[in-house]
C-alpha cells in the first residue's frame, strides 16, 4: 500500500521482412551469430522489451516493490487503436511511472536513457496538370508533366545545405549527450563519399531538428513508363518535428506551405494522414533519477542522456490520462547494430540481460522510495 503504480510498456508486432531486404540468415528464426547476437525479425524492436518486462515480472512476482501494471499491444508499427483506446478509458491507465522499453543506447555497454523524441506528422500531396496523359512528343514543351511540377514543390523543401525549411516549423539545439558520429555512420548505413544533410551537430540533426521525407509516391515504374506526360502524381511526405512542439500546428505549415507550391499554376490538394506526438521528458522528476541511478549502479559507468529521431504517440496518450506522471523510456535496441526495420536486425543477450537488472533495481528504488 501507497507504494507507485508502474506501467511497463512494450510492443509484439514488427515491421515486414522482405526478401530485397537482404537478409542474412531467415527472418522468422531467432538465429545467434559467432557475434553472440540474436538475428531475427523484432529481436530488438520489441521482442527485446517484451523480454524486459516478462523477465522483471518473473524476478518480482513473488513480492513485488511497487504495483505493477502491464500494456502490451499489436499495431505499434501501424496505425495504432491503443492511443485512442487509452485516451476514452482513462481510468484503466492511472500511473505514477511508465517504463517504456522500446528504445536503447548509442552502443551496448553504454547505458543511456531517452529524454526526448521527435513526433512525426504526415500528409499526402496530389498534383495535377492535364486530365488525361498524352503523348510527349505531341504536347510536351508546352502542357506541363504533374511529375516535374511534383519534383519542383518537394525539392523546395530543403535548403542547399539538405536542412529542412518549411515556414513555422521549428527544431532547437540539443542540450544532451552528443550522437557518436562512428555510430551513426554504422548504423545508417550510409554510403562512403555521401555527405550528410543540415547543419548543426549530428545530434541536433537526429534528435532536436525537424526532417522532412518523401516516404512514398504513387508514379509509372521505369518499366511501365512510356512517352506520355503524366496528368497527376501523388506522394506522401513524413515530418519528423522536434521534442516539445505542437504537432498539429506543425502539420498545418507543411500542408498549408505545400498548398502555396504550384509551379506553373499546377493543382495542388493536400490532405491529413496523422499527426504523431512528440515527447520531452522532465528530467528533474525523482524517477529519471532512480532510473539513471539503476543504469549506474548495473553497468558500473555514467549515464548519457540521449534523444530519439523516432516517435512513441503512445507516450501523449498515457500522459493525458496521469500528466503528474514520469516517464522512463530505455531498452536494449542500441543504435550501432540493432537494424530496426531494416535486413539482418539483432540484439545482444548480454545488454538484455543488464537492461532486465536494471529495470529489475529500478521499480525496487521507486517502491522503497515510498516506503522511505
Amino acid at each position: 500500500e501507497g507504494s507507485p503504480r508502474v506501467l511497463l510498456y512494450a510492443h509484439y508486432d514488427v515491421q515486414p521482412a522482405a526478401d530485397d531486404q537482404g537478409w542474412t540468415s531467415d527472418p522468422w528464426t531467432a538465429t545467434t551469430k559467432d557475434d553472440g547476437r540474436v538475428y531475427g525479425r523484432g529481436a530488438a524492436d520489441d521482442k527485446s522489451g517484451l523480454a524486459m518486462h516478462y523477465a522483471t515480472i518473473a524476478q518480482l512476482a513473488a513480492n513485488p516493490p511497487c504495483h505493477i501494471q502491464v500494456l502490451v499491444e499489436g499495431e505499434e508499427e501501424t496505425i495504432s487503436h491503443l492511443e485512442e483506446f487509452v485516451e476514452k478509458n482513462p481510468d484503466r491507465f492511472r500511473f505514477d511511472v511508465a517504463v517504456i522499453a522500446d528504445v536503447g543506447p548509442q552502443a551496448v555497454n553504454r547505458p543511456a536513457i531517452t529524454t526526448a523524441m521527435r513526433g512525426d506528422v504526415s500528409c499526402t500531396i496530389t498534383v495535377s496538370t492535364l486530365s488525361a496523359p498524352v503523348h510527349s512528343g505531341l504536347f510536351g514543351g508546352a502542357a506541363p508533366d504533374a511529375m516535374t511540377a511534383m519534383i519542383r514543390i518537394l525539392a523546395g523543401l530543403h535548403d542547399e545545405n539538405g536542412d529542412t525549411v518549411i515556414p513555422g516549423v521549428t527544431g532547437e539545439a540539443w542540450p544532451g549527450a552528443e550522437m557518436d558520429e562512428a555510430i551513426y555512420r554504422q548504423g545508417s548505413a550510409i554510403l562512403d563519399g555521401v555527405d550528410y544533410l543540415g547543419t548543426g551537430s549530428l545530434s541536433d540533426r537526429v534528435w532536436s531538428k525537424p526532417s522532412v521525407t518523401v516516404i512514398g509516391m504513387d508514379v509509372p515504374s521505369v518499366a511501365e513508363g512510356g512517352n506520355v506526360l503524366i496528368p497527376s502524381v501523388k506522394a506522401r511526405l513524413s515530418l519528423r518535428i522536434a521534442p516539445g512542439v505542437d504537432p498539429e500546428g506543425q502539420l498545418t505549415a507543411l500542408m498549408d506551405h505545400l498548398r502555396a507550391q504550384t509551379p506553373w499554376n499546377c493543382k495542388v490538394e493536400v490532405e491529413r494522414v496523422k499527426a504523431g506526438s512528440n515527447f520531452k521528458a522532465d528530467v528533474s522528476a525523482p524517477a529519471i533519477g532512480d532510473a539513471e541511478a539503476a543504469l549506474a549502479e548495473i553497468y558500473g559507468k555514467e549515464v548519457e542522456r540521449i534523444g530519439s529521431g523516432g516517435s512513441i504517440p503512445l507516450v501523449a496518450s498515457l500522459l493525458k490520462c496521469s500528466p503528474q506522471a514520469s516517464v522512463v523510456l530505455w531498452g536494449a535496441q542500441d543504435t550501432e547494430h540493432a537494424r530496426i526495420h531494416a535486413s539482418d536486425e539483432s540484439v545482444d543477450p548480454a545488454e538484455l540481460e543488464r537492461m532486465i537488472a536494471s529495470q529489475v533495481l529500478l521499480l525496487h528504488r521507486l517502491g522503497e522510495a515510498a516506503a522511505g
